[in-house]
């Protein structure tokens, strides 16, 4: 099989999760199926990285074009990868990242993350939600077979989109082992969070308005200020991190909250081994990698309970409803105060965790390959 990756969305350091996922995929691929011949179609941000030893595991194709410009990158996939994929001799093109070329003389396939932009559009800045609703249904609908992380999302494909259910496959993204790093140590990560000796609730998210971070604010007031925990909020910052820190200032609130952005690994897992636990109220996910990240690390987890969050955590979080803030609180409170149902959760979200590998993912996702290349509806 000749295998084309449409990676132009790449950005490294900066794409999150589908980054994640097209690096884990391509190692998964080369392990479960090492006959298949992989070119990867990056931009020139992508180009750059070419010493990741993921990426060395493909031929590389320059687009040329910068994808931290989203012109750019649907210029990439839409006039220019048809013709390189056909240069490539490429048979199939699987796009990484929810949208791919409209056109071109191989089989398609493109993995959906989320249909956010229809949920939730508020959750796109600028015109980027008009360009996802052209984008995304274009896509689906040229594509031979749509992969969907989830059954949220599959739900949501037919449902929002009318895709016809037989042409989708569920495929779960797999979660890593934690990354070979040693810890920033605890004293270090306190002393440079001006902790103290509080406890500290960790929520690993992006500043976007689905996930529902204000919310979360609101619900730290709720808490009692002798009991209330040193709340850390990292991931990547937007301009909705200007409206959190003043909520936070208008809550009072300003001391209790770290707001973070990207943290080195050493920091990030120093956070994991020195945080009582993770909230995740997101209102929507096409997935959900905070949740089964925390978990392979042993840390309990709270859950907002919408979209594929209970399909992804299973029994091994303690979920809530996202829009109730004192049902915010409440999960916080009780993970705090209760050791036992912190070992509880710590023992089930290992156990959850582990159900979700990337081998499984590449398995199923050769598997949508063949099908795409039998013709199979």
């Amino acid at each position: 099989m000749r295998l084309g990756l449409n990676l132009v969305f790449l950005v490294p350091g900066h794409t999150g999760g589908m980054e994640t996922y097209a690096r884990e995929l391509i190692r998964g691929l080369h392990a479960v199926a090492p006959k298949i011949e992989i070119t990867a179609f990056v931009s020139r941000e992508g180009a750059a990285a070419q010493g990741e030893p993921w990426l060395e595991l493909c031929t590389p194709v320059t687009v040329p074009v910068k994808s931290t410009s989203r012109v750019g990158w649907v210029r990439g996939e839409q006039l220019h990868l048809p013709g390189l994929a056909k240069r490539a001799g490429a048979e199939l093109v699987h796009s990484l990242a929810t949208t791919g070329p409209a056109r071109g003389a191989f089989r398609r396939v493109v993995t959906v993350h989320d249909l956010i932009y229809k949920v939730h559009p508020e959750a796109h800045f600028g015109l980027l939600s008009i360009g996802m609703a052209v984008l995304v249904p274009l896509s689906v609908k040229r594509a031979t077979r749509v992969i969907a992380v989830s059954q949220s999302t599959r739900n949501d494909l037919v449902e929002h989109l009318h895709v016809d259910g037989g042409r989708i496959d569920v495929v779960p993204n797999g979660v890593g082992t934690p990354p070979d790093v040693e810890p920033l140590p605890e004293a270090d990560l306190r002393a440079k969070l001006g902790a103290g000796e509080r406890p500290i609730v960790l929520c690993t998210s992006a500043k976007r308005a689905h996930k529902n971070l204000l919310r979360l604010l609101d619900a730290l007031v709720s808490i009692p200020a002798e009991r209330r925990p040193l709340t850390v909020l990292t991931g990547y910052p937007t301009r909705h991190e200007d409206e959190l820190r003043e909520r936070a200032a208008m809550l009072g609130i300003t001391d209790d909250v770290r707001i973070l952005g990207w943290v080195p690994e050493a920091e990030l897992e120093g956070l994991y081994a020195a945080a009582t636990c993770l909230v995740f109220p997101s209102l929507y996910e096409g997935f959900g990698f905070p949740v089964l990240e925390a978990m392979a690390r042993g840390l309990p987890v709270a859950s907002s309970n919408r979209s594929s969050l209970p399909e992804v955590a299973g029994d091994a979080a303690l979920l809530f409803e996202p829009e109730d803030v004192n049902a915010i609180a409440a999960a916080i409170e009780r993970l705090l105060a209760d050791a036992g149902e912190r070992e509880r959760l710590t023992a089930l979200g290992r156990v959850q965790a582990a159900r979700f590998t990337w081998r499984a993912c590449a398995e199923a996702t050769v598997a949508s390959y063949e099908r795409a290349l039998a013709g199979a509806a």
